[in-house]
């Protein structure tokens, strides 16, 4: 059974697009849970060291997103949740 696809609430496990879409770490930590030995990580948002780990997951998560077919916003002029998980990996 797949983890709940809440974005409103104390247990939900994604973000809103307003909050620029993604899991939460309880959302990361539920799925863990329910899957044993996965290594899903949260999106790296902060300053990172050109070079390291988290710059390479970063650098490597942008190449993949930004080529995903779909529009960047809505029939209503609003981001989509691919451009608000851009945005929030700081792509």
């Amino acid at each position: 059974m797949p983890i709940r696809k809440t974005t409103k609430g104390s247990g939900r496990n994604y973000l809103s697009t307003k909050e620029g879409a993604g899991m939460t770490k309880k959302g990361v930590a539920a799925y863990k849970r329910k899957n044993p030995g996965s290594k899903l990580k949260t999106a790296v948002t902060g300053k990172v060291k050109p070079g390291s780990k988290s710059a390479k997951r970063r650098k490597s998560f942008c190449a993949r997103m930004s080529g995903m077919p779909g529009p960047m916003k809505d029939e209503k002029g609003r981001p989509t949740r691919k451009a608000a998980s851009l945005k929030r990996w700081r792509c």
